[in-house]
């Protein structure tokens, strides 16, 4: 009896779960055209330039930065055509910033395709990489639009900061928990934050709207960064290498925590485990049953879950429509995605 009440439950909790393809719904006819603005801004009479663009395009994402432009953009009003210059440089520079990620990591995989440093080799993709930054920029430029140029500028050198302070704290190991939230703001919330922004900037002239909207990306992106990170000490599949950030010697919260719950002699332990480069499997799992079995886990997920909060609280002030519950539904999806 007991198991079939909780059997309904959850299958309840599942058809009230939306997928990201209902959840976008509300703009899916935005998303098709930007498809294509973003295409035109790829165009390059450079044969092997344009050979590496077609691939490129083949690995489509969730396309989540985008729909935030304009989901933003439907709480003050219309879609406008400043809307899609927005969405189409979020998409470059976001688009930029992962080749030339790979490139810094060595990665060999991309959303389920060879990452382009490895079809294309590095040279190449470092010049593929400008390449789409400079045309975000020219975009803007071509449009006269110095407002959205500005904000995603100002994310780029936010993003460049946050890259290089990681880099530091890595080389150190002395990462703690203030410092996480410095890098994660700088190097993933501040450009989800501008695509909020952005796309609030492109329909309304009001600047207290801007600056909400920036705070609530700002909120979102903190909340979708912890949501990766706790990837790595899942079980599940989650469509990314799993224990990459352990074996890339990367401290992120669950482990900031579980390390803060222990004593010297266990942490001391632990961080030497980390500091190994080429790690046995078994050493993996060490670090993953210490985060589970310290609260590393249960501390993160309620973090997340507090900036999510935020964010929808802020949220709740505009007025009640159903561009706002669409809102909702996209930061409620964002941390309980499954990859």
């Amino acid at each position: 009896m007991i198991d079939t009440q909780l059997e309904k439950a959850t299958d309840f909790k599942r058809k009230q779960r939306k997928t990201l393809k209902e959840i976008t719904d509300p703009v899916s006819p935005h998303l098709s055209d930007f498809r294509s603005f973003y295409k035109d801004a790829l165009r390059t009479d450079v044969f092997v330039l344009d050979k590496i663009v077609q691939y490129l395009l083949k690995q489509k994402g969730k396309e989540i930065r985008p729909t935030l432009v304009f989901m933003s953009a439907r709480l003050f009003g219309d879609v406008t055509k400043r809307s899609y210059v927005a969405a189409t440089m979020i998409e470059l520079l976001h688009t930029a910033t992962l080749i030339h990620d790979d490139v810094v990591d060595e990665a060999n995989i991309r959303r389920g395709f060879l990452s382009i440093n490895k079809v294309w080799k590095n040279k190449a993709s470092v010049l593929l990489g400008d390449f789409l930054l400079s045309n975000g920029l020219l975009i803007a430029l071509d449009h006269d639009e110095f407002k959205l140029l500005k904000v995603l500028s100002r994310a780029v050198k936010s993003m460049s900061e946050g890259e290089l302070r990681q880099f530091k704290a890595a080389r150190l190991f002395n990462m703690t928990e203030e410092y996480y939230f410095k890098v994660i703001s700088e190097k993933t919330a501040s450009l989800i934050a501008a695509c909020c922004e952005c796309g609030a900037i492109s329909t309304t002239d009001d600047p207290e709207m801007h600056q909400k909207m920036y705070d609530i990306g700002m909120w979102v992106g903190i909340a979708f960064q912890i949501r990766d990170d706790l990837f790595d000490y899942g079980v599940d599949d989650v469509g990314k290498p799993r224990r990459n950030d352990i074996q890339e010697r990367k401290v992120t919260l669950p482990l900031i925590k579980a390390l803060d719950n222990v004593g010297m002699l266990e942490k001391t332990r632990i961080r030497y485990l980390m500091r190994k480069r080429n790690k046995k499997n078994a050493e993996i799992e060490e670090i993953v049953e210490f985060v589970h079995e310290n609260g590393g886990i249960d501390y993160a997920r309620t973090v997340m879950n507090e900036y999510a909060e935020k964010a929808i609280k802020s949220l709740s002030t505009l007025p009640e429509t159903e561009e706002r519950k669409s809102f909702k539904d996209l930061i409620q999806f964002i941390i309980k995605r499954k990859k």
